[in-house]
């Protein structure tokens, strides 16, 4: 697999400066808006199928997708969908710290047959929005991740839930991405403008479509909208299926 170095890597500090979970704590916010408008672009990406299962990731570590995946649901819920996020991120999770909510059992524990569905479906304060925390980091994640009981668990989700975003690891790091990705209706690929490299996110891509993953398009964060065409939250069209402009920055 290319190596791909970035010329500016991200550091504590400025993902400290992210957005967060801004669509609660300031849903009135540019930035909220911006989400929202990700939300409808999302829905009208597809007429011939219904997309019900997404996976949100990124070319390389620490670019912003797990803000994104869980904004996105926010914003998801608001719309009166039932939602569920996943934090499918076996190895670095964040979901569980972003809602406040515990990790003793979550998706691996299920994976393991080590807890039931019930124990790992946690209610938050958002209505209609529900999470699967990632639970304990097991020693093997891809394997989990490509395992039977990973179908089961979509099917029962897809049978209660109008909508499951996934927050995936990396592509360009590991093959989980890959895994989640051909079992989904659609992808999102996250990129941060001036931080991803173009190589980079062109190798995701590859390595998305042999797996025959549903590129919907790509939420371009540390959005600028002096430093690219449009407005904040547009859409455009592109090589990989169109972006979504969100300046996170605010």
């Amino acid at each position: 697999m290319p190596i791909f170095r970035k010329k500016h890597k991200l550091d504590n500090e400025s993902l400290k400066r992210g957005v967060g979970l801004v669509t609660v704590t300031d849903p009135n916010s540019v930035v909220s808006e911006q989400f929202r408008t990700i939300r409808t672009n999302i829905q009208f990406s597809s007429t011939d199928k219904k997309l019900q299962s997404i996976v949100v990731t990124s070319a390389e570590p620490s670019e912003g997708k797990s803000t994104i995946s869980s904004n996105l649901a926010v914003v998801c819920a608001k719309q009166n969908q039932k939602v569920v996020l996943v934090d499918a991120d076996l190895r670095r999770p964040t979901v569980h710290r972003t809602f406040k909510l515990l990790n003793a059992a979550g998706l691996s524990s299920y994976l393991t047959n080590n807890a039931v569905y019930e124990e790992v479906v946690q209610s938050t304060s958002i209505p209609n929005l529900s999470i699967i925390s990632s639970g304990p980091v097991p020693p093997n994640p891809a394997e989990l991740l490509n395992s039977a009981n990973v179908n089961s668990l979509l099917e029962r989700l897809k049978s209660e839930f109008d909508m499951i975003i996934i927050d995936a690891p990396p592509v360009n790091t590991v093959t989980d991405a890959q895994l989640l990705s051909s079992k989904a209706d659609g992808v999102i690929l996250v990129v941060p403008q001036g931080i991803a490299e173009k190589g980079s996110v062109a190798h995701a891509v590859e390595q998305l479509k042999t797996v025959h993953a549903k590129l919907l398009g790509t939420v371009m964060n540390r959005f600028k909208a002096d430093k690219a065409p449009g407005y904040y939250g547009g859409y455009y069209g592109g090589d990989y299926g169109g972006y979504y402009g969100v300046d996170d920055k605010k």
